[in-house]
């Protein structure tokens, strides 16, 4: 936030909804969160991201989009990822509050209100929902569980759901983090490396499956860690490259140079032969290269991070015009 006015949203809500061939459950959906909001008397907007779908998803979204003045839709040309459908979406969306949920009907409208809530009144930059009780096969739940206790211990957010669809975000959180690759799932953990760690919890409902089948196979279980690393390592070392390859560098030449070091001593002082046969001698060399290795590796980093076009942007909270400020103060002093 670039001022301490308080914006003026055109809705209460934007809910995104990324969407991949769920033709049957779209009408529902879209009737259901409209029921909900409406009787609670807050404002919406509900953005449809169809993300390449091959059935007739994109023809009900129009028809809908039609019948219901609130309802958008996007469409893009091909399935390029929940990822891009979402950070697609946040930057269309309006509301004060921004919530996301998946478009299979698994995820409930009835938590809407509640979530506006624990954004507005509680303050919470971002809200989680937790599926605590779960209506997925064990093949889903038992990966998800240790994924999840992976992700709280590697991120130290202590989230029981990272994965949740669910989700609910203050406005400006959703036009800070960008969200790319297989990155959906770890949007808490680039929020709070943005500066937005005010996040919370809340349990929700959580039902079977309509319509349809899921749409994520097993290369989440590999896409997932290593995204999880990609994210840690760039929020603390994006800025600041060599502080991690420059210290792993010498540290490894260190260890290299002082093996090297006591071989030759040994070799000076005692006249031993079969140096070069001792498999530590071998250790030091590799060290010594590695650590070079390394050690180059920042240095070219700290060169593309410091020529990187956003080397120097960062997310401003508030920004108060003193000056301005001042100004007033003297032009009411001159009136007295």
């Amino acid at each position: 936030m670039l001022s301490s006015k308080k914006v003026q949203y055109p809705y209460d809500i934007s809910i995104v909804v990324p969407l991949l061939n769920e033709e049957e459950s779209l009408a529902e959906l879209a009737s259901w969160i409209r029921t909900v909001l409406q009787e609670h008397k807050l404002s919406y907007e509900i953005i449809f991201i169809d993300d390449g779908s091959s059935d007739s998803s994109w023809s009900v979204i129009q028809q809908l989009a039609q019948e219901q003045a609130c309802i958008r839709g996007l469409r893009f040309r091909r399935n390029y990822g929940k990822s891009a459908a979402l950070n697609t979406g946040f930057q269309y969306a309006q509301g004060e509050v921004v919530v996301t949920m998946d478009a299979d009907l698994q995820d409930s409208p009835d938590e809407l209100p509640e979530l506006y809530k624990m954004i507005v009144e509680d303050r919470f930059d971002l809200v989680s929902g937790w599926k605590k009780k779960r209506y997925d096969p064990l093949s889903k739940t038992i990966p998800t569980k240790i994924y999840n206790g992976v992700t709280r211990l590697m991120s130290g957010i202590h989230l029981n759901d990272m994965n949740c669809g669910l989700k609910a975000y203050r406005n400006d959180v959703v036009k800070t983090v960008e969200v790319y690759g297989e990155m959906h799932r770890y949007i808490p953990v680039i929020a709070k490396a943005s500066g937005f760690d005010k996040i919370g919890e809340k349990v929700v409902r959580h039902y079977p499956r309509k319509h349809g089948v899921t749409k994520f196979g097993m290369n989440r279980f590999i896409n997932g860690p290593l995204d999880l690393l990609s994210i840690i390592f760039i929020s603390r070392f994006s800025k600041k490259p060599m502080h991690f390859f420059g210290t792993m560098g010498l540290l490894s030449f260190f260890i290299g140079f002082l093996i090297l070091a006591y071989l030759s001593i040994v070799k000076l002082l005692y006249s031993e032969y079969g140096m070069t046969d001792r498999p530590i001698f071998y250790l030091g060399i590799l060290s010594v290269i590695l650590g070079s290795q390394l050690f180059l590796t920042g240095f070219l980093a700290e060169l593309v991070a410091r020529s990187a076009p956003n080397r120097n942007q960062y997310a401003i909270w508030e920004y108060l015009q003193i000056k301005k400020k001042k100004e007033e103060d003297d032009n009411e002093e001159d009136d007295d």
